[in-house]
């Protein structure tokens, strides 16, 4: 991967400033980052599909080159608002979504709590079911105060060997840094460890009732060496969505746009079944 600054833009809501970008031609198709990912973490994916969709991109508020005011809170329930603000931003109202890790619940909240229709929506190794977070992203959320005291160089280390259990295979030079820099300096440090503080399974719980309710076709995706969430989790959302049963993608970890990008630019392009009779 590599980052490519070209054609960023910029859309001011609620205080916030956050950085979208929008490539290609065709129908269009909203790629939604997780934690502690940006939109660069879509770059191979977004370079195979972008010669049939217009790919529409963005950095969460708090997440890579988007505002990381200290004050601002970054919990999922502002994510949520802030993917609905954008989409009518760009008044986008049946778009494709592809939503990873917090994304996933992200892009959920948006379609049931604040309206927002998609087309079909790709939920990739997604944050949605409790329990979820990894054994280092609990430590960090009980202890946010001690890590973001550490010295730079062991932050950055801490942040790359965080990174890298996220792969099944290996991460490049290039796209380790695409994923870690903007978690570097005193702003990057600060906001690293501030998203986690403020994550909470209180936003999802919010959601979980309501999964029976998705409006539109919906398919799961899943690396079936992800260590973060385990392919147990697949398996219980789409029972949840009533969606049919999960990709499971082999040799592919939680990152599965790095690990397999080819099997899920087959998944989005073959989309989603319609979802059971409710």
């Amino acid at each position: 991967m590599h980052r490519n600054d070209e054609q960023w833009q910029t859309f001011d809501w609620d205080g916030r400033e956050i950085a979208w970008r929008r490539v290609g031609q065709g129908p269009p198709l909203v790629l939604c980052h997780g934690t502690p990912f940006s939109s660069e973490v879509w770059t191979d994916l977004v370079a195979r599909v972008a010669a049939d969709h217009t790919v529409h991109l963005w950095d969460m508020p708090g997440y890579g080159r988007s505002s990381k005011a200290a004050h601002h809170a970054v919990d999922l329930g502002v994510q949520g608002r802030a993917l609905a603000a954008l989409l009518d931003h760009w008044q986008l109202r049946d778009p494709v979504v592809v939503a990873h890790d917090i994304g996933g619940a992200t892009a959920l909240r948006a379609h049931l709590l604040h309206g927002c229709d998609y087309s079909t929506l790709v939920l990739v190794d997604a944050v949605v079911l409790r329990p979820w977070g990894s054994d280092f992203f609990r430590l960090v959320r009980d202890h946010a105060e001690v890590f973001a005291a550490l010295p730079e160089a062991m932050h950055r280390g801490l942040v790359e060997a965080y990174v890298r259990g996220a792969v099944h295979g290996s991460l490049d030079d290039a796209t380790l840094a695409g994923i870690v820099d903007p978690w570097l300096g005193a702003r990057g440090r600060a906001a690293f460890y501030a998203q986690i503080a403020q994550a909470d399974e209180q936003w999802t719980v919010e959601v979980e009732d309501l999964l029976p309710h998705v409006r539109c076709p919906t398919a799961v995706v899943w690396g079936a060496e992800d260590a973060w969430l385990p392919v147990e989790h697949a398996h219980r959302l789409a029972a949840a969505l009533g969606a049919p049963a999960p990709t499971v993608v082999p040799g592919a970890g939680h990152l599965v746009q790095v690990d397999a990008v080819d099997d899920l630019v087959h998944a989005v392009r073959h989309r989603a079944r319609p979802p059971r009779d409710r």
